[in-house]
């Protein structure tokens, strides 16, 4: 499983996304970084087991395996040795007694002497055997709990990386869900866009429009008079329409002709009316060099159709067609009444409606109140506060005015400069560049998107209630405020950065319209690459690593240097607020000098001591377990040194120890503060931390009065 699970992280680690279009939104950064935070977690998660199985290997098989060759293969030694002084003893005493006491003086007493000597050497061997039955019987009291002990804190501390690494987790699983929503909606806001496109460039002629310039261009055909009569000569023409200039070069030279390029310039155009002419799709131009009217055919009607909005082409007046009533809108006075009457309704009567600009409205209800509104007649004579319309029909309307504007709010020739400081890293030049670009725009375009987002800002200021956050309506008012003057994939692509303007204008929306920049001319020069605040993908919250007590034998101030400043799980805590997309964080450098000694310790922190008794426990069992003791002149078994040895030579990076925290996991012992006395109780169930009670010899329980002076100045080997 462990082999699979490592693999499986290899995998992500090298898998790479791929995105269409030349910038990725913030959203879309982190959602490519993620598969790597998720390999580095699992790699983690792997490494720790893999340590917790060697450590069941260090830390308790083989100091129970030295404990039973060296300990008790000793004493099954002693015993043979035992056996076989007793045996040689025993028959030569029996030897002995068979002696004739007729033997000389001087036999007899060498073979006293003989006697006296084995039975020397069989009480040595007695009191050696029984004295290793007793060594063995007392040590393995500890030589056998503390190896087990030490595994067990070692698989608590892997059970509790998985608590850190879920704290660890939960901000950056919420970040990136809202990352993976944000990603949704754009998603579905640019397929929409993206099925209406296709639909239309089924349905419209393939003409060659440039894309991202005002320019059509194309065959038509001219009516030109001659003496004998009326010919229509076939041109490829192209017509600039900021310039108004139509270029006509003609297509069918006739030997001898001195026809050459025609360069006009275009004053009017009017569609030709089918009853006044004998061919189909022509309309009527006027232009400065020629005097007249020159009459042009185009290829179809939807190519007529493109050619007269290129040229801004009208209708004769005798045709005024009803159903043309509301195909295009201006930006004026009784527009701005519209939104101002449709913002008033939303606000008094439906600004707590979930889903709020989402929910669509009828579209016959949404047409009969803009016919009823935009009445030439009567234009503005609705009352959108009765009960007649539905906060639906006016969101739908709204909309539906905003998007058939002539020219968007944000305008055609700010649509590019806006979507490239959007697509900008740098927040500050991105937040800067549209501040600029909004004071470029004309006067009316900028009171109306004023009057808009200060609505907006309204509307999310209520997203409790309807679920509407600065994203949501940048992915709803994206493409109602900006579009592309040329309708293309490549514009449609861009859909994402224009849902990003929307919604940078509403989140500063108070800094934006507090007033200009200092400088209006042109937005600010992006900063060199070395700038400070720049978007970054959002990571894993990951503590500094710091070494594990259960691995050191280390000094108290060295610990305590380690750790001050540290919270339990070493990293600040994580608030209710919503999680920002930083890189891991840094805590402040340790004080030098680490804990002050007779300090308490700090809380949710253990006690330094139960840290380096500890490692000196693991040390022991790390240098070879229950070695046999070495006798002191005097008979008392001398301790063999303590090594600070570590398993962290085995691994290259240590992971941050875990502790846990106050009132997390009941029935785990405290550790006391410097100023508690010691507390003679029975042991419990679950054996606490050796470190964390100093046991009082036997003796001293007659005399309370010395225990706790005492306790705190007896060394741990007591």
């Amino acid at each position: 499983y462990s082999s699979a699970v490592q693999k499986f992280s290899q995998t992500l680690q090298s898998f790479q996304f791929d995105f269409i279009g030349d910038t990725l939104t913030d959203d879309e950064i982190n959602i490519a970084e993620s598969f790597k935070e998720f390999a580095e977690l699992l790699h983690e998660v792997e490494l720790e087991r893999s340590m917790m199985v060697q450590n069941a290997s260090d830390l308790l098989i083989k100091p129970l395996e030295n404990f039973r060759k060296e300990q008790i293969g000793f004493t099954k030694e002693r015993k043979k040795k035992f056996e076989k002084d007793g045996e040689k003893f025993y028959s030569m005493l029996d030897r002995h007694l068979h002696l004739s006491s007729k033997k000389k003086e001087s036999q007899l007493q060498e073979a006293d002497l003989q006697v006296d000597k084995e039975r020397h050497n069989f009480f040595e061997s007695s009191l050696e055997y029984v004295y290793q039955i007793q060594e063995v019987q007392e040590s393995k009291k500890f030589s056998i709990v503390e190896p087990v002990l030490a595994f067990l804190h070692s698989l608590f501390t892997y059970n509790n990386l998985t608590v850190e690494l879920t704290q660890d987790f939960l901000p950056y699983k919420q970040q990136l869900q809202l990352s993976l929503q944000n990603t949704r909606n754009h998603f579905s806001s640019t397929r929409e866009e993206l099925e209406d496109l296709k639909k239309r460039m089924k349905e419209a002629p393939l003409t060659c429009k440039l894309p991202g310039q005002p320019t059509i261009e194309g065959y038509l055909y001219t009516q030109e008079k001659w003496a004998l009569g009326i010919s229509w000569v076939k041109y490829y023409c192209q017509y600039e329409k900021e310039a108004k200039t139509l270029r006509m070069t003609p297509m069918d030279q006739k030997p001898g002709a001195k026809q050459g390029t025609l360069d006009l310039t275009l004053k009017s155009c009017v569609r030709r009316k089918t009853d006044s002419i004998d061919k189909r799709f022509c309309f009527d131009i006027e232009t400065n060099e020629r005097s007249g009217t020159i009459t042009l055919q185009a290829l179809s009607e939807a190519n007529r159709r493109l050619w007269m909005e290129a040229m801004d082409g009208k209708e004769p007046v005798s045709a005024a067609n009803p159903a043309l009533l509301f195909e295009t809108v201006e930006l004026n006075e009784v527009g701005f009444k519209f939104v101002r009457k449709c913002i008033n309704a939303v606000e008094t009567k439906g600004i707590t409606t979930e889903g709020i600009y989402r929910t669509v409205g009828s579209n016959i209800q949404v047409q009969k109140l803009l016919n009823a509104f935009f009445d030439p007649k009567c234009p503005g004579d609705v009352d959108l506060q009765s009960g007649d319309w539905d906060i639906k029909t006016i969101t739908s309307s709204l909309k539906f005015y905003l998007r058939n504007l002539s020219e968007p709010v944000m305008t055609y020739k700010l649509h590019k400069e806006l979507v490239l400081a959007a697509k900008s890293e740098n927040l500050d030049y991105r937040l800067g560049a549209i501040h600029a670009l909004v004071y470029k725009l004309p006067d009316k375009n900028r009171e109306m998107l004023e009057l808009l987002i200060q609505h907006l800002v309204n509307i999310c200021e209520h997203s409790r209630e309807n679920l509407m956050s600065p994203s949501n309506m940048g992915v709803i008012f994206g493409p109602t405020l900006m579009r592309a003057q040329e309708d293309t994939v490549a514009a449609m692509m861009n859909i994402k950065f224009q849902n990003i303007v929307v919604e940078i204008l509403i989140e500063h929306f108070g800094k934006i319209y507090s007033g200009p920049p200092e400088d209006t001319t042109a937005p600010p020069v992006p900063p060199p690459r070395v700038a400070a605040r720049r978007h970054k993908p959002i990571t894993i919250s990951k503590r500094p690593l710091r070494e594990r007590p259960v691995f050191f034998g280390a000094s108290v101030e060295e610990s305590g240097a380690d750790r001050h400043g540290q919270t339990p799980n070493g990293s600040s805590s994580v608030g209710t607020e919503a999680p920002k997309p930083l890189h891991r964080s840094r805590l402040p450098t340790p004080r030098p000098g680490g804990d002050e000694p007779g300090r308490p310790p700090i809380e949710g922190r253990p006690d330094p001591r139960a840290e380096v008794e500890m490692g000196k426990m693991v040390a022991r069992l790390q240098d070879g377990g229950a070695k046999p003791a070495s006798k002191a002149a005097n008979g008392v078994v001398a301790s063999p040194a303590l090594r600070t040895s570590t398993l962290q030579a085995r691994r290259p990076a240590p992971r941050p120890g875990i502790y846990g925290r106050e009132g997390e996991y009941d029935g785990v012992p405290k550790p006391r503060s410097h100023g508690d006395k010691p507390v003679i109780t029975r042991p419990p169930v679950r054996p606490p931390d050796p470190p964390c009670r100093t046991p009082v010899p036997p003796r001293l329980e007659q005399r309370p009065d010395l225990i706790a002076g005492t306790a705190e100045e007896m060394p741990s080997s007591v």
